[in-house]
Parts: C-alpha cells; sequence; structure tokens
C-alpha cells in the first residue's frame, strides 16, 4: 500500500492522517471546508487528553473546567466536580490543531469537497470540484452528514440526534446541563476560550420547538442571544438494533468518527471515539497482514462498540423511562445529590473510565451503600 486518501478534516480524519503519514505513507486529506465551527460543546475527556497527551500539551486556546451542574426541569440541581478536568476547545481551534499535525507529520492537505468515490481494479478515483486523486485505499471521515452513500454508516431512521446551537459573547467558569421530563437530549451551556457554546441535541422533537426550549432556558439564565452566531448540525446517535450492522469498514475503506457513528448514545461525546477509531483505523491499514477491514472492525467492536451499543439501549431507560414514579434522570440528579456513591459513579461516567458494559454490576454491588447514604440524605 502506497497512498491513503482521508476523506474529510475533523479530528477523526486529521488524526488517521497524522499517524499514517508519520509512518511513511504518501497521504491526503480531502476537505471543503478543513478547520470549522461547530454547535458541539468541544470537551476532550480525561480519557482522551491523557491517551493522547498532545490534547493537553499545547498552546491552543481553551477553557480547563472541572465543575458542572446538572438539573431536570425546575428542581434543584446537583453539582458534579470532576477529579481531573473537562478541556474545552473551540471545534475550529481543536480542528486547526489536529491538521496542523498532520500537516507536520508530512500529509497534505486539499481543500476542496468531494463529488464522488469509484472503485478501481488498483484502488479508487476520488472524484472532486478541481480534479480526481488517485489512492490505494481510502479513510472515510466525512462526518454525519456522510454525502458518500456507499461507504460509511447507513443511517436508519432515529440513528441521529438533531443540534442547533448559538456562540455567545458571554463568560463563565462551569458547565450546565438542562434535562427535561420526556425529551430525548438536553440543553448544555459550554464556556469556550471567548464565547459560550450553548446549544440543545435531542430526538423527537422538531428543531423549532427545541429552539423554543434552548431560547426560554437562556432567558431564564439572563443570558442574551442579541448578536450571537446561530449554528445547526447533526449528531450520530444509533438506536441498538442499528449496532451489530454498523459499517465501520468494507472492500478498501474504513470509517472513522461521526462516519461511523461512533459517539457515545447517552453523552453526544464523540471526540474521543474520532480520535481512539482513528488511531486503530491507522493500525488496521499498516498492519499489512491479513484484511485491515475486518482488522478495524474487530478491534472497534472489542474497545468501544459492543459498550456504545450497551449505551443506546440506557439511552432511551434514561431520558423517556420511570423509576419511583418520576422520570430517571430526575430521580439521577435527586439521587446524586444524596449519594456519595452515585455521584462518583456519574463523575466516572463524565471522565469516561466507567463504561457502560460493567455499569450495572457496578450499581448493583453498591446499592446496599447506596440506600443507606439516600436514607441518610435528609432533604438536601
Amino acid at each position: 500500500m502506497k497512498r491513503v486518501v482521508v476523506l474529510g478534516g475533523g479530528p477523526a480524519g486529521a488524526f488517521t492522517a497524522a499517524r499514517l503519514a508519520a509512518a511513511g505513507l504518501d497521504t491526503t486529506v480531502i476537505d471543503e471546508k478543513l478547520a470549522w465551527e461547530k454547535p458541539c460543546g468541544g470537551g476532550l475527556t480525561w480519557k482522551a487528553w491523557s491517551r493522547y497527551p498532545f490534547l493537553i500539551d499545547n498552546d491552543t486556546p481553551r477553557k480547563s473546567v472541572r465543575r458542572t451542574y446538572l438539573t431536570c426541569g425546575s428542581r434543584p440541581s446537583a453539582a458534579l466536580d470532576l477529579c481531573e478536568p473537562l478541556l474545552i476547545y473551540s471545534r475550529f481551534d481543536l480542528n486547526r490543531l489536529m491538521l496542523t499535525r498532520a500537516e507536520a507529520a508530512g500529509a497534505s492537505v486539499e481543500k476542496t469537497r468531494v463529488t464522488g468515490l469509484d472503485r478501481t481494479s488498483r484502488g479508487w478515483t476520488v472524484r472532486t470540484r478541481t480534479g480526481a486523486f488517485e489512492s490505494d485505499y481510502c479513510v472515510i471521515a466525512t462526518g454525519a452528514r456522510n454525502g458518500l452513500r456507499e461507504v460509511g454508516t447507513e443511517w436508519k431512521p432515529g440513528d441521529t440526534l438533531s443540534a442547533l446551537g448559538y456562540f455567545i459573547p458571554y463568560d463563565q467558569d462551569h458547565v450546565d446541563l438542562q434535562f427535561f421530563p420526556d425529551f430525548e437530549g438536553y440543553i448544555w451551556l459550554f464556556p469556550r476560550q471567548g464565547h459560550l457554546s450553548a446549544g440543545i441535541a435531542g430526538k423527537g422533537k422538531p428543531a423549532s420547538e427545541m429552539k423554543c426550549l434552548l431560547d426560554r432556558y437562556l432567558a431564564e439564565k439572563g443570558i442574551s442571544t442579541r448578536g450571537a452566531s446561530y449554528y445547526g448540525h447533526v449528531i450520530p446517535s444509533l438506536e441498538k438494533p442499528s449496532w451489530r450492522g454498523n459499517r465501520v469498514s468494507g472492500d478498501g475503506w474504513l470509517a472513522v468518527g461521526d462516519a461511523a457513528g461512533l459517539v457515545d448514545p447517552v453523552t453526544g461525546e464523540g471526540l474521543y471515539y474520532a480520535i481512539r477509531s482513528g488511531d486503530l483505523a491507522a493500525d488496521a491499514i499498516l498492519n499489512q497482514h491479513g484484511n485491515p477491514a475486518a482488522h478495524y472492525r474487530n478491534a472497534v467492536w472489542s474497545e468501544f462498540m459492543e459498550d456504545l451499543e450497551v449505551g443506546s439501549r440506557l439511552a432511551h431507560r434514561l431520558f423517556r423511562g420511570k423509576f419511583f414514579f418520576a422520570g430517571v434522570t430526575t430521580r439521577m440528579i435527586q439521587f446524586m445529590r444524596r449519594s456519595p456513591t452515585i455521584l462518583s459513579v456519574v463523575q466516572d461516567l463524565f471522565a469516561g473510565t466507567q463504561g457502560y458494559l460493567d455499569l450495572r454490576d457496578r450499581l448493583v454491588a453498591s446499592r446496599g451503600r447506596v440506600m443507606r447514604e439516600l436514607a441518610l440524605g435528609g432533604g438536601r
């Protein structure tokens, strides 16, 4: 294998390209926008930056945040303090950091739009607005709005979240997460360098209704959207039946990040999975023995895709389920305020150190302690 073309210059594509170029492969990144902004929070958990230290050892502007407030409806909030900080970049700055690394490693970066992808006897022909590129292998990193239907995840109804939000000139030192009864989604306020990312993501409601929820929430907090930039996006959120057949690889190609649907269905966190899937894709391509497509699929399934499948089942119960005559999110926040054990579990979920496969076992093992804590917690 001599040449690889990476379609998409976001974190997943840029990281894959950096690894392949550093290993000596002729690597080209093709992206219509390159570094661009998104309404999503842009938070990197301890799980991400501890594994890939360049994410913290750099001069790119960012916020380092430890405290998050979780609220459901009009009930009291629960404060969540992380042992290790959440690093919050603007998506423009993070993408630029990743692309700069790829170029420094030797990758070529082309700013143009991909218009087609054709399989040939020798590899691929990638058609763009400005010409064509020949490659031996393709990495699909085109995001959730992948227009190349023959490669990457095959979306089914219900496999995405709608996300919309504002970039607001506003400063705060913590994250806010607001949940609503019977709404599969949440509002977020993420402090970034120079602005606040305020948004909402969810399923089952039209964008106009979600925007009204967000606008009302911001008005109640006294945050003005006058002059703020407004954005919309799509976030993968695969339903449980979609995970087993999730099309992450095929003959001559691998999909990474959002294009492979690799996003946590509960939290909506995708940056760790974008970078990690890019790493595993590079491993599969650089391993000259066997079938890269099978090697990659097995790697992502065993490392995190099976865990995300369990998370997709949990997500529906979390947002729409009932527990002791109230919504699960309502009870979760209430229990966080009264039980250090539950608070610790949620802290680990936010840090990325607690998976979904063994979450049930942890909760069952600690239920006696939790019941005692709830009984002694009083009315807090």
